[in-house]
């Protein structure tokens, strides 16, 4: 298969714009973020819009601030409990022996009568 194709890769209606065709761009101002894991982000806003004080590091995911010296510290991430991990938190271990004697002896009167347990 032989030939040159010119257009390769091209699509109608692509090329470059210059601002006449698109109008004027809106005045911008260029906001620097830091996080802790001493990345740079910088932002662009329009000059009529409030740059937030947080931002979202796009590398890394922490949070960012304007403040180069003190970026915003990792959030603290909690370890995943089990349903135990919290069942002791709430009770002690001589109330939860309680409950256990007391879950243990209805089940036995249970299978003393004949009851069905599903």
């Amino acid at each position: 298969m032989g030939g040159g194709n010119a257009i390769r890769g091209s699509r109608v209606g692509a090329g470059p714009m210059g601002e006449a065709e698109r109008g004027q761009t809106a005045p911008r101002q260029d906001v620097t973020y830091y996080c802790s894991n001493e990345h740079r982000t910088l932002i662009a806003f329009s000059v009529e819009a409030q740059a937030p004080d947080a931002w979202d590091c796009p590398r890394c995911g922490l949070p960012a601030s304007l403040d180069s010296e003190n970026p915003p510290p990792a959030p603290r991430i909690e370890p995943y409990k089990t349903h135990l991990a919290y069942v002791k938190e709430r009770r002690s271990d001589a109330e939860a022996e309680s409950i256990l004697d007391e879950a243990v002896k209805l089940l036995r009167a249970r299978r003393k009568s004949g009851d069905i347990i599903f």
